[in-house]
């Protein structure tokens, strides 16, 4: 299931330009114009991560946290202001927002911090799946004469050169101490490409496979090249497999079919 992000801003532009990059990337978003709006989605649902201007008239983004603290304490917050100092910078850290960003920011810039505040819950729920796997595992030996547990329903997870592992469903990739956490828009990609290795799929297969709908001849590759970019980086964090995705020229891409 996607994450939900409740972006709050008073300023429309910078709100719908956020909001349009996070449905890209296939979070489910909504907005709040105001502090009362935001506070009023508050108590209609539970967000895993709310993006929150600091400056707005009537409840300021301080206290839309303080108050949200209370109603969901588990929602991950991100400052996203204009008018930052070192005060509120130190008074929003105490508080325990996640990140505090100030305007202007990049996209990437931003997609970075929403994915290192969305991670730590992930890492919660990993431990969790670990220790009921465990468990599973001290029934199953406790129960050799023949009494049958319940299966752990099986993981994809996949092997690759370099001593890479790659988990699908949870979008992470690992060697070692290395480990990159993929954006569902980042591992759906890289699943259509691994289904596909070594076949060179047109920019409009791509896209089409990855999001959903039919692009134009020239609109494919606009709408593919920053998907690209962004898992390239992601596979960088691992020296050279950033190279495993070639460009074939007037045509599409293809995982390198070495791998």
């Amino acid at each position: 299931m996607a994450a939900s992000i409740l972006i709050v801003d008073d300023d429309k532009a910078i709100r719908e330009s956020l909001e349009d990059i996070l449905k890209l990337e296939d979070y489910a978003v909504e907005t709040a114009s105001s502090g009362e709006q935001a506070l009023d989605a508050f108590n209609e649902k539970q967000f895993d991560l709310a993006v929150l201007d600091l400056k707005m008239s009537g409840i300021n983004g301080m206290d839309v946290m303080r108050q949200a603290r209370h109603q969901t304490p588990d929602t991950k917050v991100i400052i996203l202001t204009g008018h930052g100092s070192l005060e509120t910078a130190i008074e929003a850290l105490r508080s325990g927002v996640s990140d505090y960003i100030i305007k202007p920011y990049n996209p990437e810039e931003i997609m970075a911090s929403i994915g290192r505040a969305l991670a730590e819950p992930a890492a919660k729920k990993r431990k969790k799946m670990l220790i009921e796997q465990l468990e599973s595992s001290l029934d199953q030996l406790k129960d050799m004469e023949g009494i049958t547990t319940p299966e752990i329903p099986a993981r994809r997870v996949i092997t690759l050169p370099e001593g890479i592992m790659v988990d699908l469903e949870r979008r992470e990739m690992w060697r070692g101490g290395e480990r990159a956490h993929l954006t569902p828009t980042e591992g759906k990609l890289l699943s259509v490409f691994l289904e596909n290795k070594g076949r060179v799929m047109t920019h409009k297969e791509i896209v089409f496979l990855v999001q959903g709908y039919e692009t134009s001849e020239w609109e494919a590759p606009e709408v593919l090249r920053p998907m690209i970019s962004r898992l390239r980086k992601k596979l960088a964090t691992f020296p050279g497999v950033d190279e495993w995705i070639q460009n074939v020229r007037g045509t599409g891409y293809v995982l390198d079919p070495k791998i």
